[in-house]
């Protein structure tokens, strides 16, 4: 009984994670996606002069007198 459990739990488990292997293969190189993925693809590449926020250059730190 305990064998015969546990190569029905080996090979599920087989199929589930060959099934999501390919579900996520799918999803990556779908064509409708390709332009998102590339988009992230050059996101490190891109320079920008100015900071994100409008406060990113005050100094943090305040002295009262």
């Amino acid at each position: 009984m305990h064998e015969t459990l546990s190569n029905f739990a080996q090979t599920g488990g087989l199929l589930i994670f060959v099934l999501l292997f390919f579900g996520v293969l799918a999803y990556a190189l779908w064509p409708r996606n390709q332009a998102k993925f590339d988009a992230a693809a050059r996101t490190p590449l891109e320079e920008t002069d100015k900071p994100e926020t409008a406060d990113h250059n005050k100094d943090e730190t305040h002295v009262r007198a």
